[in-house]
């Protein structure tokens, strides 16, 4: 299978189960609303090492958000309900609850809710109080810029981690160029995010290690620089392999992602220095969701 040229692999990206919340996050400005997002998904590209996966989802106008104010939205997985709980607080209350002006509202309610403004009040000393409207609980947490407002929890769902698809490039700025596009297509799909910085890996890993103390190695099959010292599965033109990982809400979101993404990077083609497209899979070791590359650009 080809497009524009380029090669797209007969195989899959394996992914994970994950769980998930959706958080709406709004300021006086939408500077200071993007201010506290990007503060709250600092270092939260991998559960490997970061406790959980984060990132912008997309932006909201006034008339989208709780408050009426210029928010984004956010989306944050992790492997467990306890462990999405805990950066939830933790993230909120040292990213969010500091930036100036900033409120933070639910994106998603469920069955099951995590802790929001429920745990976050304490920190108004006593003096916070809560409002119900419209069967919901809000905190107004006194702070010295004003308040915080905080909705109580925020609902927790099902979600997907590990879509991906790989760029094989003539050199890491043909790479570079073309995963650029993809990330911009990618975010104008609702419910799907890609956590890693600028939404690009650059260090893309396989499964386990020579080392038993790690759980993740890099991917040698993948590594340019190791193609005369490992079975890799590069050609001799490919200078460069990039990957774009993409977690979602549901298996649809991750599906138009991963399209979305892949149609943009082989608009280059060729010519512009991109000659494959693949996927990390791991023989069923990492995850029971598999997105197979050419059933999904059918």
């Amino acid at each position: 299978m080809k497009i524009n040229g380029v090669t797209i692999d007969d195989t899959f990206a394996e992914a994970f189960p994950m769980k998930a919340t959706r958080l709406i996050i709004t300021a006086m400005t939408l500077k200071y609303a993007y201010i506290a997002a990007n503060s709250l998904t600092g270092f939260a590209s991998s559960v490997i090492a970061c406790g959980c996966e984060a990132d912008i989802e997309r932006e909201l106008k006034p008339e989208e958000t709780p408050d009426g104010r210029p928010g984004v939205a956010i989306i944050m997985f992790a492997m467990s309900k306890a462990q999405l709980a805990d950066q939830l607080t933790r993230r909120v209350g040292q990213s969010v609850m500091t930036t100036a002006t900033s409120a933070c509202f639910a994106g998603t309610h469920s069955d099951t809710m995590l802790p929001l403004g429920k745990s976050l009040r304490y920190f108004g000393d006593g003096h916070q109080i809560s409002k119900i409207l419209d069967g919901i609980r809000y905190w107004r947490i006194p702070v010295m810029h004003g308040e915080f407002l905080c909705e109580e929890t925020t609902g927790v769902v099902p979600a997907i981690g590990g879509g991906n698809f790989m760029v094989m490039a003539k050199t890491s700025r043909h790479g570079l160029n073309a995963c650029e596009k993809a990330v911009k297509a990618i975010r104008a799909v609702d419910g799907a995010v890609t956590t890693f910085p600028g939404g690009i890996v650059g260090s893309g890993s396989k499964v386990g290690s020579k080392y038993s103390f790690l759980p993740a190695s890099t991917n040698e099959v993948f590594c340019p620089t190791l193609k005369t010292r490992v079975n890799s599965t590069l050609t001799e033109e490919v200078g460069s392999v990039l990957e774009i990982v993409i977690d979602g809400l549901n298996e649809e979101a991750i599906r138009k992602a991963m399209r979305a993404g892949i149609e943009a990077v082989c608009i280059n083609g060729p010519e512009k220095g991109i000659f494959r497209i693949s996927a990390g899979n791991y023989g069923g070791k990492l995850g029971p969701h598999h997105f197979h590359l050419r059933e999904i650009l059918k």
